[in-house]
């Protein structure tokens, strides 16, 4: 059975607001879908080439307001990448993308217009946390530069992918890039107190960084890694400097993230620091 809604708001040729009888304000989005359409007419969903709702009205307004700066043909091409990322990832998004990926790719294009390019100064560790993340987002950008015949600097790649990790995980961007200044904020301190300078291309220095994130998202949900009393005795004795180390590390996380961090992390990260220190 065919469903109609009736449009609410026009916010240009190819997307509208319409209203449903469960959902309320949907977003439809589908070529010349609101053209010479006004409020109050009657709309089929089979129309729209993806609908979408946006629970949040804060969101929804940045929407609104943004679209009017867009151009159409620009709409539909993000929704083209949307839907790519959709296939890629394996799984669906989360709605707010579309008004966060939208409202970057568009600020994104007009700065390479202009020729200003922003660095990603976490761009190697976003590499090594979200490997999948990172692959899409590098196909997202070639996607946009054929398109658009403009050059995105390598840090848009970064910025992307942080994009595609918080819609497939349904975490805000704010809290990634809380967690990845934090793990900076470990780096920088493993580097002084080591007194070395971390490859950031080496495999270890990845798994560092990865186990520094999981350390992190266990912390969070409050899971445990087990007991290790043998392993301990081994470690602290042969490994000191790592092993206080550890220690502070483990710390840091404590303050930076108001939660206990599992005593057990201390061991892991002692061998991951060994690891680095035997090797420079």
């Amino acid at each position: 059975m065919e469903q109609v809604l009736t449009i609410e708001k026009v916010l240009n040729n190819n997307v509208v607001i319409a209203l449903h009888d469960t959902y309320k304000e949907v977003v439809m989005i589908g070529n010349g879908l609101g053209f010479n359409k006004k409020k109050g007419d009657s709309i089929s969903f089979n129309k729209a080439d993806k609908t979408f709702l946006l629970k949040d009205e804060k969101e929804k307004e940045q929407y609104v307001n943004l679209l009017p700066h867009i151009e159409e043909n620009l709409i539909g091409f993000i929704h083209e990448l949307l839907l790519f990322v959709e296939e890629q990832m394996g799984k669906e998004l989360n709605e707010h993308i579309h008004v966060a990926l939208t409202d970057h790719l568009t600020f994104a294009i007009s700065r390479a217009k202009k020729d200003m390019h922003f660095s990603n100064p976490f761009l190697y560790e976003i590499e090594a946390l979200y490997p999948k993340e990172y692959q899409v987002a590098k196909g997202v950008v070639k996607k946009v530069e054929d398109r658009m015949d403009i050059s995105f600097p390598e840090g848009e790649i970064g910025f992307i992918a942080l994009h595609i990790h918080s819609a497939v995980t349904d975490k805000s961007l704010r809290d990634i890039n809380r967690y990845n200044l934090l793990i900076s904020k470990l780096v920088a301190l493993i580097e002084e107190s080591l007194s070395l300078q971390l490859k950031k291309d080496d495999v270890d220095y990845h798994r560092l960084i990865q186990h520094l994130h999981r350390a992190i998202d266990r912390a969070h949900q409050g899971q445990a890694l087990g007991e290790e009393n043998k392993l301990e005795e081994v470690l602290k004795k042969e490994y000191p400097v790592c092993y206080n180390l550890a220690w502070k590390l483990i710390k840091v996380m404590q303050n930076q993230l108001n939660k206990p961090v599992d005593e057990a992390e201390v061991l892991y990260l002692t061998i991951h620091l060994q690891r680095l220190l035997h090797k420079s």
